[in-house]
C-alpha cells in the first residue's frame, strides 16, 4: 500500500495542475474573445433629394446601410413625392401661386417625415438641386433666382433634418448623375453574389443615358480613352474608376425647343391672326400669347414685341415641313473636332446600349415606340401621327392630355432629329436605344446618382457589439477566476501534505 501512495499523490497533483491551467486558459480566452471578436452593426441611413426641374419639383427619399461598399452607399429609393404647384423658377411672381407651391412642399415633407424614424431626423441630409429652369432664370434675372434659392434655404433649414444645400446644379452634373443612376439600377456598378455580398460585376458593361427635360437635354456615356476636355469626367464609384463623356444642351429641352420652333413659324407668317402651323394636326387651332413664347432666354424677342400680343395658329399637318423647321434649329455643319453632335460640340461616336428617359420616353410612348425600336419604324410612326386628324388623334390617344398631345408631331420629329442627326445614331446603333421611364420600378433621373455620390460624404453610424453580453461575460470571468483560485488552494494543500 505504501508503494502506491506516491503514485496516487502524483495523479492528484497532475489533475489539479491540469485544472489550474485549463482555468487560466479559459479566463484568458473569455477576455480575448470579448475584446477581439466584436462585430459591427451599421444602422440604416437616410437622405432626401429634391429635384426642382423646369416643370415641377419631385422629392425623393433614399436609404442605405451604414456599411458602405468601397466608400459608396448601397442606396435604394423609398419614396417619390411630386410637389404640387408651380416650378420654383416661376416663384416670386404671383404670391397666390407661391402659397400653393409651399403647401405642396410641406405635404411632401410630411410624407417624408413619417417615413423616417424620429431618432434619424437630425442626421438625415437634405439637398435641393435646381436644374435647367433655374439655370435659365439665373441668366435672365439673377436677383429673382437668388431670392428664390434664399427662400428655399430658409424653409428647408427650418425642418428637422440636416439641411445641406439648395443650389443650381450644372448641366454636366445632371447628365453625369443620370448616367450613374441608370447604371446603378442596371446592376452594372454593383451586384450581390451567392454569399449575399456586394461585388463589382465581372465584365459588366455600362449603358449610356439620355435625358430630355423641359429646358435642357443631356447625353452621357462611358468612353475607354483618357480624353481631356470640359465634357470628359473621371469618376470613381465602388472603388472603380470610369471615364464618362457628358454634355448638356440648354434651351434644347422639349418645352424650350418648341418655343424656338413656334418663333420660326411666326417669323415666316404674314398674318398673326391666321398662322399655318405644320406641326399641329389638322382640325386643331389655338390662340397663343407672345409672352408664352418669348419670355425666356431661349428665344429672341422680335422687333416691336408686346407680351400680350395674340397669335392664332391653325394646324396644317405637314409632316415634312414640320421636320424641316425642326432640323433648322440645329447647326449640324460647324465642327472643329473629328466628331461633333451639333452646334460645334465635340462628341465621341456613340457606342453600346443607351437608356433614353424622361421626355424621350414620353414621346416614344405617344408613338407606341417605347422600349426598343427600328429607326425607320420610329420615323414612320412620327409621320403617321402628324397626318392623323385632331378628332381621330384624341380618340386614339385618349390617355394623353390634350395639352401634351398637340405637341407630339413636333416632339417626334425633334427626338428623331436630335438622336439621328445630332447624336449620330444610325440604323444599327438606333436598335441599342431603350426608351424607358423606370428601371426595376425606380425612376431614372439625376437625383439617385447624386445621392450615391453624396453618400460618400455621409459618415456611417457604427455600433460595436461584443460577442457576449455584459452579464454573461461577468459570470464567466467570475466562474473561471473562482475555479483558478480553488485549484491554487488545492495545489497548496497537496504540496503541504506531501511534506509530512
Amino acid at each position: 500500500m505504501a508503494s502506491k501512495r506516491p503514485i496516487g499523490y502524483k495523479c492528484r497533483i497532475a489533475s489539479v495542475l491540469l485544472l489550474l491551467l485549463a482555468s487560466i486558459a479559459a479566463l484568458v480566452a473569455v477576455a480575448v474573445i470579448q475584446d477581439k471578436w466584436k462585430f459591427t452593426q451599421y444602422s440604416i441611413q437616410y437622405g432626401i433629394v429634391i429635384d426642382s426641374g423646369s416643370s415641377r419639383s419631385n422629392m425623393y427619399l433614399y436609404e442605405w446601410p451604414g456599411e458602405k461598399q468601397n466608400e459608396t452607399g448601397v442606396v435604394t429609393e423609398v419614396l417619390n413625392c411630386r410637389v404640387s404647384g408651380t416650378p420654383i423658377s416661376e416663384m416670386k411672381v404671383d404670391p397666390q401661386q407661391d402659397a400653393k407651391s409651399w403647401i405642396g412642399f410641406q405635404a411632401c415633407i410630411d410624407n417624408v417625415t413619417k417615413a423616417i424614424p424620429a431618432e434619424k431626423h437630425k442626421n438625415t441630409p437634405l439637398f435641393l438641386g435646381a436644374t435647367a429652369g433655374m439655370r435659365l432664370l439665373h441668366e435672365k434675372d439673377e436677383n429673382r433666382s437668388n431670392e428664390i434659392l434664399e427662400s428655399l434655404k430658409e424653409y428647408l433649414s427650418s425642418l428637422p433634418f440636416n439641411f445641406q444645400n439648395a443650389s443650381i446644379i450644372s448641366g454636366q452634373e445632371e447628365g453625369l448623375y443620370g448616367w450613374v443612376t441608370a447604371n446603378y439600377l442596371m446592376g452594372n456598378l454593383l451586384e450581390k453574389n451567392l454569399w449575399n455580398r456586394y461585388i463589382h460585376p465581372e465584365g459588366a458593361k455600362t449603358v449610356g443615358s439620355m435625358d430630355l427635360g423641359g429646358a435642357s437635354t443631356q447625353i452621357a456615356f462611358e468612353i475607354q480613352d483618357e480624353l481631356q476636355g470640359p465634357d470628359y469626367k473621371h469618376v470613381k464609384l465602388y472603388g472603380y474608376p470610369y471615364n464618362v463623356y457628358t454634355h448638356s444642351f440648354l434651351c434644347y429641352g422639349k418645352n424650350e425647343a418648341e418655343k424656338i420652333i413656334l418663333d420660326k413659324i411666326i417669323q415666316g407668317a404674314y398674318d398673326p391672326t391666321n398662322i399655318a402651323n405644320p406641326c399641329y394636326p389638322e382640325g386643331f387651332n389655338i390662340t397663343i400669347t407672345a409672352s408664352s413664347i418669348y419670355d425666356t432666354e431661349c428665344t429672341k424677342k422680335p422687333e416691336g414685341y408686346s407680351p400680350d400680343q395674340k397669335f392664332f395658329m391653325v394646324g396644317t399637318a405637314d409632316s415634312e415641313m414640320c421636320r424641316s423647321i425642326v432640323k433648322s434649329i440645329f447647326d449640324f455643319k460647324t465642327c472643329s473636332s473629328s466628331h461633333c453632335s451639333f452646334n460645334g460640340v465635340e462628341q465621341p461616336p456613340v457606342t453600346g446600349d443607351f437608356k433614353a428617359y424622361a421626355g424621350f420616353f414620353y414621346t416614344a410612348r405617344a408613338l407606341l415606340m417605347n422600349g426598343t425600336s427600328d429607326l425607320d419604324q420610329f420615323n414612320a410612326s412620327v409621320s403617321k401621327l402628324c397626318h392623323t386628324p385632331w378628332t381621330e388623334l384624341r380618340k386614339e390617344k385618349y390617355w394623353i392630355s390634350e395639352k401634351y398631345l398637340k405637341t407630339y408631331c413636333y416632339g417626334g420629329h425633334y427626338v428623331f432629329s436630335l438622336l439621328a442627326d445630332g447624336y449620330k445614331f444610325d440604323k444599327e446603333t438606333w436598335k441599342n436605344i431603350y426608351f424607358e421611364e423606370k428601371i426595376k420600378k425606380t425612376s431614372i433621373g439625376w437625383s439617385l446618382g447624386y445621392m450615391l455620390s453624396m453618400s460618400n460624404m455621409v459618415p456611417s453610424e457604427v455600433k460595436e457589439i461584443p460577442p457576449l453580453t455584459d452579464p454573461v461575460f461577468a459570470g464567466l470571468i467570475f466562474l473561471f477566476s473562482a475555479l483558478t483560485i480553488i485549484t491554487v488552494v488545492l495545489v497548496f494543500i497537496i504540496f503541504i501534505r506531501t511534506c509530512y
